[in-house]
């Protein structure tokens, strides 16, 4: 029987084995077959916050949370309790029709607090017993534009009040910007009180109203319209509650805002509570619009206690001493050095000088005599006075004929002479008479009155032609080009070439104080502050005595201290990187005069503009070219001489208009540092035409116009405006031509240039007061430590 034929089975299935992500343990032990797991040493409990079991995350977060609510009540521990430090908020309308007495007053209803003594403009203190705090209004009256400034300085809030009628105009938006660019601490935007708009278009307002705050306040969410009594209290609760936002500039400095001031021999007395930092009495401090002044001595001015029926006070508590200055280590008002001239380079006297020479025994002869100098005599006609004398021009025409037409005439004028004598009477003029009549006004011609007329008109015109020909100057014809530009210089390349910052110095250079390393300076200033010892801490309230005031410095309204830390009265460079204001459309011309606010300081100043290098850094040699005009959409440096200033402070530069109270904002920027190495170069370039050309070289002509002023400039390097750089090779005749040879062909169209350079320097700033300009305090000698 014959087996039946199987074939070999292909279709048997294998399935994969099945995982399993939840093993037990014993199978988790057999797969490893013995192997331990290795134990990474980063993967501690503390170091990885994943690993941190749910009890460690909520102990955490406590911590946190504590830490938050203790810094909280550090903070506001300033403004609690019975002697507390009110907060102070500056009022601020921005129409014409805005009230701020009435802003407060509706302020203060929502508490039942009787506002009749509030003043129009000036301080007004409420006691706001819900929210066991009190409050300290500065009301700044609509267009006084610096008292605002001021007052938003020393401010914890500031309230805008806006209209829902009126918009806000010109002096308004400069405004908003201004403290913008100044720093502003915490805002609250509120309307005043208008009970004639209709119900249903006040939120459409209130919303367009905001709309417009938040282009100045981005952190704006909500305008409180004070016509409803909730916004009322809701305004009032954010004056009130919570910790008021710190303003930047205003670190480690101390501010009192002046409850009373009053002016006794010579010494300011400004009661107050101490903000911000400790004050010290060795530090020199600040008063808007009077300058730098010295402490005498700070007594306690504690609040009277009263009783609980608040009529009878308890107890006069004395003022005692707080602090008094240290004659070995309080600051002086110098600030700046008495230059030595001697110490400069001196010249050898010469034989006629050490043998005293003619011109010394000249200059020793004494001077006439009071009276002794004859006077001059005129003759007049009889009965004229001396007012009408002096208008009598001596004619003396005689010079000026023809000797053969005076020998012809001369018998006819004997005859005529004769007769005028007899009217004529002679009579001594007076030497101030005539010296007035020489310095009367000249009436221009009309020449000459159009042309001074077309050169103040084409002052933009001038800003655009610089722009598209930037430092281009026509070489003068008649003076020659190595005389009229001996002060400038020829540099291979702008930022390599080396640059001595120390030649040719002005005399004012000599003024200045420089620093090592300014850095370094700023360090130890604020260490030595923290570590003294003889200071008044925050929230104290004092009465500070003043040196050396004006007596009208007491009732100059509100009165704002602020302390200076040391050296800032010491006069050096200043540099401020700046920015156009985009909504000012005037030219600003290097040393413009303008109003330069930083810190509590208010400055007028003549700054000079030089360009401002990627990254701030400085190149090689430290040489940046000098600015004719402040560009928009450029970062400038502006360069004056000033106070100096510690930290990255805010600054402003206004231009005085006809309205004192309404200037116009210029540029805005930050203290960058006060280098007085920086060189700022002014450049110029002198273009010439290539007359005839062939390949490299080129026959070039206008650029001078004498063969001298050739050989003078020769060896500075000639480039043109399509890139081609090269050199001088010699003089053709006697009109200025030379042959230049170029490192590739140049073109017919092309135009020759010349660049020179000559450093800048600025002026000096002086301190700008509402009512006039007065020069910064200095003082015969001083020595600085730094």
């Amino acid at each position: 029987m014959v087996e039946g034929h199987s074939h070999r089975p292909t279709l048997k299935q294998s399935n994969k084995r099945f995982k399993s992500k939840h093993a037990t343990k014993s199978s988790l032990k057999d797969a490893a077959k013995g192997r331990i797991a290795h134990t990474s040493p980063k993967g501690s409990a503390t170091a990885n916050a994943s690993a941190q079991n749910r009890l460690n995350r909520r102990n955490n977060a406590k911590q946190a949370q504590a830490k938050k609510r203790t810094a909280l009540v550090s903070a506001t521990r300033l403004f609690s309790g019975v002697d507390g430090a009110p907060r102070i908020v500056a009022v601020i309308p921005l129409s014409p029709d805005i009230d701020p007495r009435s802003i407060v007053i509706s302020l203060s209803e929502s508490l039942d607090v009787s506002a009749e003594d509030c003043p129009q403009s000036g301080i007004w203190k409420m006691k706001a017993e819900r929210f066991k705090t009190s409050l300290q209004f500065i009301n700044v009256p609509y267009k006084n534009f610096y008292a605002a400034l001021d007052a938003c300085k020393v401010a914890d809030y500031v309230v805008f009040a806006l209209s829902t009628s009126v918009e806000v105009d010109t002096w308004g938006d400069t405004l908003l910007r201004t403290l913008q660019a100044q720093g502003l601490p915490d805002v609250v935007t509120v309307t005043a009180s208008d009970s004639t708009i209709d119900p249903k278009a006040r939120p459409g307002i209130l919303k367009s109203l905001l709309s417009f705050i938040q282009y100045f306040v981005p952190s704006q969410t909500r305008i409180l319209d004070l016509f409803a009594s909730s916004d009322r209290l809701n305004a009032l609760r954010a004056l009130s509650e919570g910790k008021p936002a710190d303003v930047r500039w205003r670190e480690d400095r101390s501010w009192i805002l002046g409850e009373t001031a009053e002016w006794e021999d010579g010494q300011l007395k400004i009661t107050g509570v101490v903000r911000g930092s400790s004050l010290s009495a060795n530090r020199l401090v600040h008063l808007p619009n009077f300058g730098d002044f010295q402490i005498s001595k700070i007594l306690s001015a504690a609040l009277p206690r009263h009783s609980k029926s608040g009529q009878v006070a308890t107890m006069d508590v004395e003022s005692t001493v707080l602090a008094e200055p240290n004659a070995e280590e309080a600051d002086s008002l110098v600030s700046s050095n008495d230059p030595d001239d001697l110490a400069n380079e001196q010249t050898w006297p010469t034989e006629e000088e050490m043998n005293g020479g003619g011109d010394l025994e000249q200059s020793l002869l004494p001077d006439a005599g009071k009276g002794t100098t004859p006077k001059i005599v005129k003759r007049i006609p009889k009965g004229m006075s001396a007012y009408q004398a002096s208008w009598i021009v001596d004619e003396s025409d005689d010079e000026d004929e023809d000797p053969e037409t005076k020998g012809e005439g001369e018998e006819v004028e004997m005859q005529e002479i004769a007769e005028e004598e007899e009217e004529m009477q002679d009579m001594p003029m007076d030497d101030d008479m005539e010296s007035e009549r020489r310095v009367t006004f000249q009436d221009l011609d009309n020449e000459e009155e159009e042309r001074q007329l077309n050169s103040w008109r084409n002052r933009e015109r001038e800003e655009e032609d610089d722009l598209q020909f930037p430092d281009e100057i026509d070489t003068p014809k008649e003076l020659a080009a190595h005389i009229r530009f001996q002060r400038f210089r020829g540099m291979r390349s702008f930022r390599t070439s080396p640059w001595d910052p120390f030649e040719n110095l002005p005399r004012d250079y000599a003024r200045i104080f420089q620093f090592e390393d300014f850095k370094r300076t700023e360090r130890g200033v604020r260490r030595r502050a923290e570590q003294e010892l003889a200071v008044v801490e925050p929230g104290v309230r004092v009465t500070v005595f003043l040196k050396d005031v004006p007596q009208d410095a007491a009732t100059a309204g509100p009165v704002t201290l602020f302390a200076l830390l040391q050296h800032e009265h010491k006069i050096s460079v200043l540099n401020f990187t700046v920015q156009r204001n985009t909504e000012y459309d005037g030219t600003v011309r290097s040393k413009d005069t303008l109003v330069l606010c930083v810190g509590p300081r208010r400055l007028q100043v003549n700054p000079i503009y030089s360009q401002h290098t990627r990254g701030g850094g400085k190149g090689a040699n430290n040489v940046h070219k000098f600015e004719r005009f402040l560009r928009h959409g450029l970062t400038s440096v502006a360069t004056t001489y000033g106070p100096v200033i510690f930290g990255k402070q805010p600054c402003v530069f206004l231009r005085e208009t006809s309205d004192a109270q309404a200037p116009q904002l210029v540029s805005m920027g930050t203290f960058v540092n006060p280098d007085t190495t920086r060189v700022i170069a002014k450049r110029i370039i002198l273009t010439g035409h290539p007359f005839k050309v062939h390949k490299k070289t080129a026959t070039v002509r206008y650029m001078f116009f004498n063969a001298d002023d050739v050989h003078y400039f020769k060896p500075i390097q000639l480039h043109t405006k399509h890139g081609r750089t090269g050199h001088i090779r010699e003089s053709l005749g006697t009109h200025g031509y030379f042959k230049a040879h170029f490192d590739g062909p140049i073109n017919q169209m092309d135009t020759v240039c010349m660049s020179l350079y000559k450093r800048v320097f600025p002026k000096f700033a002086k301190l700008w007061t509402v009512g006039g300009v007065r020069e910064i305090t200095t003082a015969d000698d001083d020595v600085m430590e730094e």
